[in-house]
């Protein structure tokens, strides 16, 4: 089956001028004692790619896709699912991320949706046969069914708290079978609109509680796949309760669940929250917590998430070296949370968007194992922090110095020269690699 009537992406160096070919990223290219593929592990996002449809609050779809003239809903997810390897394959990406809702419609009943997934999951299993392409991490749709209006594990009523849960178990039942090497938890609604209405220490409670027994049903069905908080601080709600790594690990540590979770990182949500992308990332690296991250980027003149194809090799660069630092991000990878600009309607447009966003990464980490390997960044701060390994700062790290000896210290050493932090010298010194 031949959905797609483009063949596969090739590499073909940094001067090639055929938009459908890599220039940087070449899958078999040894990078850091494995190939550039097996590092990257690049993921096509599902419900981008197959599914979204081009529409926004103004207008209706545009996408013109090969499997939307199919008007069953089942058999439109089936040929789905052979786009889906047919698109991977031929980019060589070796992993996908959906939502449950993403491969099968919903039914009128929980039992009739479950029906239908697990019919979509047996055509998956048996492409999964015959293709290298596999899961890097599957979630539960908990925020697009009205039921889920006022939240999903934090809504008020208890009978959507409990619909959530079997959701979730199933989603996790699925990803299991599949082989997915991650399952995530992003609460799209879990948050409020207003505190009028909201008892936020019950909603915390809840949220909690429906971790904790998705951490005890993870071990009870065998899933050793690694479990990740996606943080977002709002969209669709106005607050949510994971606002950033720094709140949502709070909230981890308080509830006693900060062993069981690392965190799946979005540029665009790390910008919503008022931080870059690295901040996010070094704050996940610092607490030994980054996990997975979803690339794309927004547009900083607009307020919302736009789900852009990542293109910033600035930020890019600087992400990249972080996951160098942090050797690497498996059994997390690098999935394409993004998606086309509306008016970029044809298959084609598909193919040129990963390809950029692709690219553009493997580029990022060409740039960032240069600078690493140069040793002068590492070398600055190094010495910035050299006063803390002698004398006084090593009392105050390993506790000998308190106030007392450090108010003795200070009148002492009331003239010592504070050095320049030269941070001019050093973007200059960055934008020498890009």
């Amino acid at each position: 089956m031949d959905l797609f009537a483009i063949p596969s992406i090739e590499f073909e160096g940094s001067d090639a001028k055929n938009p459908l070919a890599f220039r940087y990223y070449d899958p078999q290219a040894s990078f850091r004692n494995t190939s550039m593929q097996a590092y990257l592990r690049f993921s096509i996002a599902y419900w981008h790619t197959l599914v979204a449809g081009g529409a926004d609050p103004f207008g209706l779809p545009t996408a013109v896709r090969p499997w939307d003239y199919e008007h069953s809903p089942m058999k439109k997810a089936e040929l789905r699912v052979h786009a889906m390897f047919e698109f991977a394959e031929k980019l060589k990406v070796p992993f996908f991320c959906f939502h449950d809702r993403d491969i099968a419609p919903e039914g009128e009943t929980l039992s009739e949706t479950n029906k239908n997934l697990d019919a979509i999951v047996d055509v998956i299993v048996s492409r999964m046969a015959d293709s290298p392409v596999r899961v890097l991490w599957g979630t539960a749709n908990l925020f697009s069914n009205p039921l889920y209006m006022h939240g999903a594990a934090t809504s008020p009523f208890s009978h959507v708290f409990a619909h959530a849960a079997a959701q979730v178990k199933k989603a996790m039942e699925v990803t299991h079978r599949l082989g997915g090497a991650n399952y995530v938890f992003w609460g799209g609604r879990e948050g409020y609109e207003t505190l009028l209405n909201t008892d936020m220490q019950h909603e915390r409670d809840t949220l909690a509680s429906f971790l904790q027994k998705a951490v005890d049903y993870a071990k009870a069905l065998g899933f050793t796949g690694q479990l990740l908080i996606e943080p977002k601080p709002k969209e669709p709600t106005k607050h949510q309760y994971d606002f950033d790594v720094a709140s949502a690990m709070e909230f981890l540590r308080a509830y006693g669940l900060s062993d069981y979770f690392k965190f799946n990182i979005e540029t665009n949500h790390a910008t919503l929250a008022g931080h870059t992308l690295q901040h996010e990332l070094e704050f996940a690296r610092s607490l030994k917590k980054l996990g997975s991250i979803d690339a794309n980027q927004g547009d900083l003149l607009l307020g919302w998430d736009t789900d852009q194809f990542p293109t910033d090799l600035y930020t890019i660069t600087h992400a990249c070296m972080s996951i160098i630092k942090n050797d690497g991000i498996a059994p997390g990878g690098l999935n394409f949370d993004a998606k086309l600009r509306r008016p970029s309607y044809t298959p084609d447009d598909l193919f040129y968007g990963h390809i950029a966003g692709i690219d553009n990464f493997a580029r990022g980490m060409l740039i960032a194992q240069a600078i690493i390997d140069d040793g002068y960044m590492d070398a600055v701060i190094e010495e910035r922090y050299a006063s803390y390994k002698e004398g006084i700062g090593k009392q105050i790290l390993d506790g000998s110095a308190g106030f007392v000896e450090l108010e003795t210290y200070a009148h002492e050493n009331a003239t010592q020269e504070v050095p320049s932090g030269r941070q001019e010298l050093l973007e200059h010194y960055i934008n020498r690699f890009l």
